[in-house]
């Protein structure tokens, strides 16, 4: 679960985005860009994959690269591809990833750790659908790209560590996974799935779960997503022959009251100033301490009409 392409996974993890499954239907029968931002562990690797195997393309390959798990110097030759003497020790040429995805898709993962000298390569790639291998001659490709990226990948892009108009063109179509910890209704039924797939998958049909172990369960903040549910949870099944099973709280579980997060105090704050002020978003602004146009893309975040 959550590593397949199975729609229910999606439409038990976030009933939000079940609700959109017309538009991610839509999203996968496209051609153009789609970049996926969230936390780690929240499922964006998973949704690209469906996308993929929902798309057209679905017959063609999926080719993935994580810029993090390759050498700087040796990215270019890996994303690209190289002929044979374009560089000391490249004795035979070799295709690159991208010319490999050919007549399917491409999945550029952790995209905010791609190198800034490459990114305007990428740019042309993503514009105008050619690239060159190293010491070889330009060529064209017929690829769709897939992006996942940080949460905050807008910020970096702010900052200057990731180029703005390579972001603008990665996200024609831009998905937000939130994290398990604002997404707590919907835990209860999340914990059920996992259990039916954990019990289908290692012959354990009808797993519980103790009472006890269920409350903390729902009262936990899940720093891990949706990656430490499931792995808490078959590490109990393995460690558990018999019965309901009882995963330890983690180290990082605090008894009492769970504080809210940043993001759900800011949004809280942004509707009692809007109720306050009878929704008038210029002295609500005012209010906040903030600009208008802040309150507006931080409304726009947040969801709030």
């Amino acid at each position: 679960m959550f590593g397949s392409t199975r729609l229910s996974d999606w439409s038990t993890a976030y009933p939000d985005l079940a609700a959109a499954l017309p538009r991610l239907d839509r999203v996968a029968a496209s051609s153009a860009p789609c970049l996926i931002l969230g936390e780690g562990g929240t499922g964006r690797s998973s949704l690209a994959r469906w996308i993929h195997h929902h798309s057209p393309r679905a017959s063609g390959p999926l080719i993935e690269i994580d810029p993090g798990t390759v050498a700087a110097p040796l990215f270019e030759s890996e994303l690209f591809g190289h002929r044979a003497g374009a560089f000391t020790g490249a004795e035979s040429s070799s295709q690159g990833r991208v010319a490999r995805a050919e007549g399917g898709s491409f999945l550029l993962d952790h995209v905010e750790e791609l190198p800034l000298a490459l990114q305007p390569k990428l740019l042309r790639l993503l514009a105008e659908g050619r690239f060159r291998p190293l010491g070889g001659d330009e060529r064209g490709c017929d690829v769709r790209f897939l992006a996942i990226g940080a949460e905050d990948l807008e910020q970096r892009v702010t900052q200057g560590a990731f180029r703005r108009d390579l972001y603008h063109r990665l996200e024609v179509l831009a998905l937000r996974i939130p994290p398990l910890r604002q997404r707590r209704k919907d835990l209860d039924g999340l914990i059920e799935s996992v259990l039916f797939d954990l019990g289908e998958r290692l012959a354990r049909p009808g797993l519980q779960l103790r009472a006890t172990a269920r409350a903390w369960m729902l009262d936990y903040h899940w720093p891990g997503n949706l990656r430490q549910l499931r792995n808490l949870l078959e590490r109990a099944l393995i460690l558990t022959p018999e019965g309901p099973l009882d995963p330890p709280r983690p180290a990082d579980f605090a008894s009492g009251p769970r504080p809210q997060t940043l993001a759900q105090t800011e949004e809280q704050q942004i509707r009692r100033a809007l109720a306050y002020t009878r929704g008038h978003q210029g002295r609500a602004a005012k209010l906040l301490g903030i600009s208008r146009k802040s309150l507006w893309e931080r409304r726009r975040r947040h969801g709030i009409p």
